[in-house]
C-alpha cells in the first residue's frame, strides 16, 4: 500500500472561491465549456487530476493523510488568496483518484513563496500511519522587515449606479461586494455582478450562495 506522493504544477494557482452557480435545484455547477472566463475553474481543476495521475500512477491513498502545500506565485503584489487555494487543488486531486475523498486530509501545512520565472504549487501526501507532522515556531532574535496589508476598497459607485431620491443618499463605508451595499439599503437595488447593470425585475438567478447576482442576459451567455 502506498504511503506518500508528491504533485507539481506549474503555472499560476488560480482559486475558484469566489465563484460558483447553482441550478434550479440548488446544487452548484462548475461551467467547463460554455467558452466564458469562468471555465477556467473547472479547467484547472481537470489539469490537476490529469497530472496528478500521470506523475502517480497506480498509486491510490486511501487512508487519512497529512498534506504539505507549497504555492509558489508569480507576483508578490497580486494573487490570489492562499487560504482559498486548496479547495481547487484538493477537488483536483479527488478527481485524479489519486486520494479517496478530500476529507482524508487531516493535517495541512500551506507555505507561500515567490517565482517569478516558475510559478507553481508542490503538493505532497503522506500517510498518517506511518509519518508524524511536527512544527515549532520560534521568536526571531533580530526582527525583519513587516509585510503589511491594507483592507480593499471599493465603493458602490464603481459597480451600482444609484438614483437621485433623496431616501437612496446614504453614506456607507467602502466595503467589498455590489450585493453588501445593496443589502444596506433594504435590497432596493440590484445589479448583475458580470455585467454590473442594475436588474429592474426578478429576472435573475443567484449564485455563491445568494452573494452573487447574475441576469438571465448574462447567464444565457455562460452556456
Amino acid at each position: 500500500m502506498s504511503n506518500y506522493a508528491k504533485v507539481v504544477i506549474k503555472g499560476s494557482p488560480i482559486t475558484k472561491s469566489n465563484f460558483k452557480l447553482h441550478n434550479a435545484d440548488g446544487r452548484a455547477i462548475l461551467p467547463h465549456s460554455s467558452g466564458k472566463y469562468h471555465d477556467r475553474y473547472a479547467l484547472y481543476e481537470y489539469e490537476i487530476a490529469l497530472l496528478a495521475r500521470s506523475q502517480n500512477p497506480d498509486i491510490i491513498l486511501s487512508e487519512s493523510l497529512i498534506a504539505l502545500l507549497k504555492v509558489y506565485y508569480k507576483s508578490e503584489k497580486r494573487h490570489p488568496d492562499t487560504i482559498n487555494i486548496t479547495k481547487s487543488i484538493f477537488d483536483g486531486i479527488e478527481k485524479s483518484g489519486l486520494i479517496v475523498n478530500d476529507a482524508q486530509i487531516t493535517k495541512i501545512f500551506t507555505e507561500e513563496y515567490y517565482d517569478k520565472e516558475n510559478p507553481r504549487f508542490e503538493l505532497e501526501l503522506f500517510a498518517e500511519s506511518e509519518y508524524n507532522f511536527n512544527y515549532t515556531i520560534t521568536k526571531k532574535n533580530l526582527p525583519t522587515q513587516p509585510k503589511l496589508y491594507s483592507p480593499l476598497k471599493k465603493n458602490i459607485s464603481d459597480n451600482c449606479s444609484l438614483n437621485n431620491d433623496s431616501k437612496n443618499k446614504i453614506n456607507f463605508k467602502p466595503i467589498d461586494s455590489c450585493l453588501e451595499q445593496v443589502d444596506k439599503i433594504s435590497k432596493v437595488i440590484k445589479c448583475c455582478n458580470i455585467c454590473n447593470k442594475t436588474i429592474i425585475s426578478d429576472d435573475y438567478v443567484k449564485a455563491d450562495r445568494g452573494k452573487t447576482l447574475i441576469c438571465k442576459k448574462c447567464f444565457t451567455k455562460l452556456f
